[in-house]
């Protein structure tokens, strides 16, 4: 006969994808635990910019604890071609993950979860028979039974590993927080920075949180050498170099290919544990909250297939696409530069910072469909541009040659 379970839901990590999996768990009337292997508030590595579609996921009436909110986006390419367009309301919100991860918590507990922090999680173990759940097994001997194990530990976590995650891009990301002056930390209020990279598919950014400065690049895993440079010499051109850097970290995230499994048995997995992020920037927090709150809502209800199905039809999507600019952008991030620094392009990045639109729903609405049609024409513009030498607004433009088209063609951005 098959142990009771002692808990409806076991949630391994306490990151923003295990609190959101704990909080609808809890919401929906499951007995749920999370499992934290270290104690709030605790550092993560993390540049803490919270799109749209962040927001929504934790909702209006979540106290976010903001330490800046960005209306000014500054674009350069590998340190020049510099370009800064403003809006009146803001596209982003800064937090630090030390006191963003520690609301989430404060969330989870209000619903009725319970947070067992310095928890270490070695082993998953699931049981035998039918309908049968999941135990874990701690650091310090003891053991904890659920109907479903939600793993939220990382991509190189033991749920990861216990399901089969599999990834198909690894990036290193590297990041110093900077403590400046009220002086400098003026300068940059309100406004990030973002560098494209001469490492194909690498940039680098600058996000202000009060009196600190998360700086940081990211760069595909294997080259180390160059993105360390990379930091060093963004910090320097910045002339950030002379401030101290509080804190200097670094970490690899994971991107999962196609039709890498989310289940096991009892054992879901959610957030980084299972790739979840979108593959051009590499934005994680909206996916790592979105998937942990279907999972928690599907685990309640004992529906696990549900859950992958969800998963797959609202956030594989959009990692399709995301796919799609990071190809695109890889080879050709100059172009990429022009468009998003043009008022159409700008029009369109300031959509999906504020979550009015997402790269999946390109193709879904009339009105996604003629935003991706501007989005196009603004990449022909630009090689028409690059073809004929740049010039000012309203200039004719000769036509491209052969290998321009050519190349033009490849740029085409299509929905997922």
């Amino acid at each position: 006969m098959a142990e009771q379970a002692e808990w409806d839901v076991a949630v391994v990590g306490g990151g923003p994808a295990g609190l959101a999996a704990a909080t609808a768990a809890a919401a929906a009337g499951a007995r749920t635990v999370v499992l934290e292997r270290a104690e709030h508030p605790r550092y993560k590595t993390c540049g803490g910019g919270l799109i749209g579609a962040s927001l929504a996921a934790v909702g209006d009436e979540f106290a976010l604890p903001a330490r800046d909110r960005i209306s000014s986006v500054t674009f350069t390419l590998q340190g020049g071609r510099e370009r800064t367009r403003s809006e009146p309301e803001p596209l982003l919100t800064m937090v630090t993950r030390e006191e963003f991860d520690t609301a989430l918590a404060d969330r989870a507990r209000q619903e009725g979860a319970v947070l067992r922090q310095q928890a270490l999680v070695r082993a998953v173990v699931e049981a035998d028979g039918a309908g049968a759940g999941a135990s874990v097994r701690l650091a310090d001997g003891s053991t904890v039974t659920a109907k479903v194990v939600i793993g939220a530990d990382g991509s190189s976590g033991i749920t990861a590993r216990h399901v089969g995650a599999e990834f198909a891009q690894v990036d290193l990301g590297l990041e110093l927080e900077v403590a400046v002056p009220p002086a400098v930390a003026r300068q940059w209020a309100g406004r990030v920075m973002l560098d494209w990279g001469k490492i194909p598919a690498s940039y680098a950014w600058v996000f202000p949180k009060g009196d600190l400065l998360t700086v940081g690049v990211i760069a595909a895993r294997g080259n180390g050498a160059a993105t360390r440079d990379y930091l060093r010499e963004f910090i320097g051109r910045l002339g950030l170099g002379g401030y101290e850097a509080v804190r200097d970290s670094g970490h690899l995230t994971r991107c999962r290919t196609e039709g890498s499994p989310l289940r096991r048995g009892r054992v879901i997995v959610t957030g980084d544990a299972a790739g979840l992020l979108e593959p051009w920037t590499r934005e994680g927090i909206s996916f790592a909250l979105r998937s942990g709150a279907l999972a928690g809502e599907f685990a309640a209800k004992g529906d696990l297939d549900g859950y992958v199905a969800a998963v797959n039809a609202t956030l594989v999507p959009e990692m399709r696409a995301g796919w799609v600019l990071r190809s695109a952008f890889t080879r050709h991030p100059g172009t990429f530069h022009r468009a998003l620094a043009s008022p159409q392009g700008w029009r369109i990045f300031v959509k999906m910072c504020r979550g009015q639109l997402s790269f999946a729903e390109l193709g879904n609405r009339r009105s996604a469909r003629l935003a991706l049609a501007m989005l196009n024409r603004v990449l022909d513009g630009v090689r028409l541009g690059v073809a004929g030498g740049v010039r000012g607004p309203g200039a004719a433009v000769r036509a491209p040659s052969r290998g321009a088209c050519q190349c033009r063609h490849r740029l085409r951005v299509r929905a997922a």
